[in-house]
Formats: structure tokens, sequence, C-alpha cells
């Protein structure tokens, strides 16, 4: 509550700001969306202060990547990296002291809806149309993140349909396993990767899949996806006549709630999960005790990279997530999340669209190409079939100099960018990942307006991942499980879904 009275004063000092602003520049009258200003452009590099997720280890100030786009783009760039264990907190605490940078990379949530609804930001929709590259991306990214109709940031594009299981191949030609596609080939095929010595080295040292404490968190959710591969709703459901449904009221999901307390009960996964450290699972699997991960089908990639530094035998592949209804992939956003403009620190129209200019930029062929590939002759070269290809330790290098930018500015693999010639996994990743649109499962509240999401989504969505991890640990049985379903119901639930409802047969109009 104190965080939104201070959002309420902020904004309304803010939209005084604005209003002496725009009376000044215009004599009175407000410039429509579109329309050139009457002054000269501003030629001069534009300063721009970047607020972004740390990918790595932080870059060198001043480096060959960062000057290049300073080049290309007419900007000095001056970029605050925020390690992503912390960065929600951090952008809380600049939003609620209006403290911001020029371009500020958020993620979709209440807080940062509620910013929006308190006019923090610009609304940009009405100016796309002015540049190439934004405007001619799918509408759908777009539409995923917009507030009302409205869009306030531009999407750090991402394919909606990347989702892929990463697995060793060789442990399951080992054991002689066929693909799962139900959930009982599920678990026959991850208690046989645990309890059958996949790696043949004689010890009772691996799991088929590793939990970790976020296992269930966000468009990633394990649970989810499984359920959705089973023939289950992404999150959630809505009928013809508008009626929704939380996914925690399906079948399809508390069956793979059973499979995951049956597998906790049989020592079958890991005991730690609930405080174990993503990154900690991920290290499982690169050290060869842990046969699958989900994640996206272009982890494959990398995955085969890391573990044949200690084992060049092992072989990695990609499976899409299918089930007895088909290939059905979760929907992801379509954002790795978005760039927001504050109108604290970015004070004019024109300006605004100066910083909507660089983004713009970002996406011409020669700054994808950059992005994307990296620079020609250190990370990349061209191959006579008109395609690109990493060259010497080039994609190793790029994760180090490159992928820190690519992962938080505006780029879009296959847009504005020669094909990447790639080991056939990578091939394979790059593909399903462009593939996967057309199989996927949307989230039909995606984007719906709730007063009671906005005030306690979070504290409501806790309510029912901390309810998820005690049924597989066997604290509740199946009837505290529906308990707990009911005490989410009277905690908002209702009130949420009947909300959704209305939104979203007021969209339908």
């Amino acid at each position: 509550m104190k965080r939104n009275n201070k959002l309420a004063l902020v904004s309304a000092a803010v939209a005084s700001t604005m209003l002496v602003s725009v009376a000044c520049s215009s004599g009175g009258e407000a410039p429509s969306a579109g329309k050139q200003a009457a002054a000269p452009e501003d030629t001069s590099p534009l300063n721009l202060n970047i607020a972004i997720t740390q990918v790595g280890d932080i870059p060198a100030k001043g480096n060959a990547v960062e000057q290049a786009i300073e080049k290309y783009t007419n900007t000095k760039l001056d970029f605050q990296w925020i390690p992503s264990s912390a960065y929600n907190d951090k952008i809380n605490v600049m939003l609620a002291s209006n403290e911001m940078p020029k371009l500020l990379k958020v993620n979709q949530g209440p807080t940062v809806t509620n910013a929006i609804e308190s006019q923090l930001f610009w609304e940009i929709g009405p100016y796309l149309k002015d540049y190439k590259n934004l405007n001619a991306q799918n509408k759908q990214f777009y539409e995923n993140i917009a507030v009302e109709g409205k869009i306030y940031g531009v999407p750090l594009y991402r394919n909606m349909g990347r989702g892929a299981n990463v697995y060793r191949k060789d442990w399951m030609d080992n054991l002689k396993l066929a693909y799962p596609k139900t959930l009982d080939e599920w678990y026959n095929v991850l208690k046989a990767l645990t309890l059958n010595d996949p790696d043949k080295n004689g010890k009772n040292d691996t799991y088929g899949m590793v939990l970790h404490k976020t296992y269930n968190q966000g468009s990633a959710s394990i649970p989810t996806r499984f359920a959705v591969m089973m023939g289950g709703i992404n999150k959630w459901g809505v009928d013809k006549d508008g009626n929704f449904t939380p996914e925690y009221m399906t079948p399809e999901f508390f069956d793979v709630l059973k499979l995951f307390r049956r597998l906790y009960a049989e020592n079958l996964i890991n005991q730690d999960f609930a405080v174990l450290d993503a990154t900690e699972a991920e290290k499982m699997m690169d050290t060869g005790r842990a046969g699958m991960r989900f994640g996206v089908a272009t982890n494959g990639k990398s995955q085969q990279d890391r573990l044949n530094k200690t084992n060049p035998n092992a072989v990695v592949d990609v499976a899409s997530f299918e089930g007895p209804k088909g290939i059905r992939i979760a929907s992801e956003n379509g954002n790795n999340g978005f760039l927001v403009i504050p109108k604290s620190s970015v004070k004019t129209e024109a300006e605004m669209k100066r910083v909507l200019g660089f983004l713009d930029k970002l996406m011409d062929p020669q700054m994808s190409t950059l992005l994307l590939r990296g620079i020609e002759g250190t990370h990349f070269g061209n191959t006579a079939d008109g395609r690109t290809e990493f060259v010497g330790d080039g994609f190793n290098i790029f994760q180090r100099e490159v992928k820190p930018y690519r992962d938080n500015l505006t780029v879009l693999e296959g847009y504005n960018v020669k094909p990447l010639k790639d080991v056939p996994i990578g091939e394979k990743g790059t593909k399903m990942e462009s593939d996967g649109i057309q199989y996927i499962v949307s989230n039909p509240a995606l984007s719906l307006k709730s007063q009671t999401f906005s005030e306690r989504g979070q504290e409501l969505d806790q309510m029912m991942m901390d309810a998820q991890t005690k049924f597989i640990m066997g604290k509740i049985d199946e009837a505290g499980w529906q308990e707990e379903i009911n005490k989410w119901k009277k905690a908002g639930g209702d009130k949420l879904i009947a909300e959704y409802k209305a939104a979203y047969l007021k969209m339908k109009k």
C-alpha cells in the first residue's frame, strides 16, 4: 500500500512536469502521435543510460561490441548491469523512488502494472508505426504486454514456442529407452535413468530429472509444461461463455503433481529440490548427474558443449513436448521482459522518439548481425552458401562478449540476419524454436485486467506454488490439496476468476 501511495504521488508530480513541458514546447497545444516536431532534428549523440539484467560477467566498459553499437546508433551508452537474483527488488526500489534511467528493463507483474497505470512510462503504441523494424514484428508480441489495450514497452522478443526437453541421448540409448509420451512412460524413464546406471560407471549417482526451488514459477513452470504436454491448459483456460479455470483445478495438472509426488516418495528426484538453486540443478546436468532438464530448444548445443568438456562421449539431444495429443508447448510470453521509457528521465516527446529510434536501429541488418552473431572475423564468418558460422572458439567468445547485449536488447533470431550454419544439434534447436509457434497453447489471461491480481497476484500465486511443493513432498494429501485450492479461492481466487471473465467479455465486445 505504501508503494502504491508513493507511485500515485510520483505519478502526479510527473504528470504535472509533463504538462508544463508540453505546454512550453507547443504553445499549449498537445502534439499528436507521430506528428513531426517543428524544431530541427537533434543529431548530437544521444546520452542513454539503461538498466538491464547481468548475464555472465559484466562486460568491460567501452568494449568493441559496445563501441560498435554506439557508433551505429549515434549514442553514448551507460549500462547498469543488475544481477538477476536482485533484479526485481532493485527495480521495485527504482519505481518507488521514481529514480530511473532512460531505458529500463522490466518484467510483467503487478508492481510494473501498477507503475504503468500510474503513468510513470511513455505509452509508445501510437508511435510504433513510424519505426520499420519495431512495427514489423508479430503483433502478438505487443498484445502480450499490453495494459488495457495500450502498449508501454518494447519487448525483448523471444519465440513463443521455444520450450523443449534437453536430454542425454547416450543414456537413453544405453538403457534402450524410448522417448516418453504418457505420464506412465515418463515415470518409467525417469526411474530407469535414476536406478539403472545409465552412465555405466557402476555407481548409483544419477537422477533422471532434477527439480529446483523455482521449478513451478513463471512461464517455465515444469508442472505447467508437463500438464500442457498431456493436453491441459497453460495457466488458465476459458470456455465459450468466458468462464475461466485455473490450472490448479484441472485433472491434467493434478496428475502431474501426483507423478512428482511418486517420484519424490521413491527417491527418484532430488530430495532437496525445495531449497536447491536453479544454477546448482544445471551444474548437476553439466557434470553428468542428471539426464534431463526442461529448457528451450537452443539449450541443446550449449549443454552439449559444457558436457563435452568433461565427457567427450556424452551425447545430448532435444525433443519437443509431445504427449498423447501430439506436440503441445506452453506458450511463453514472447519476451524476456520489455524495455520501458520512464517519463521522469525522458521528459520530452522528441527525446522519447530518439530512444525508440535507438531500439529500432538495433534491428537493422548491421546491428542484428552484431547482436546475434558478433563481430565478423572475431566471432563469426560468412559461408559460401550465404549463411554465417561461428569461427574457431567464436561461439564461446560470443557467449562471453556478445550474449549479455543480445539477451537485453531488441533482436529476434531470423530477423534481418543471415541463417546460421551450425552443428546439427544447434541447427535443430534453432529450427524447433521457429517452428514451435504452430504448437503453442496460449494463456488466455496473460494481458487481461484484474484488480485482484494487480494488488495480490504474487501472494495468490505463492500460495499455490507452496501448496504444490507441500503436495509433492507428502506434507499434504489429496484432501489437503483441495483445501489449499479452497483457501486460494477465498483469499481472492474467486474474485480473480470473476475479474478475468469480466475483462475477457469486455475485450470480446
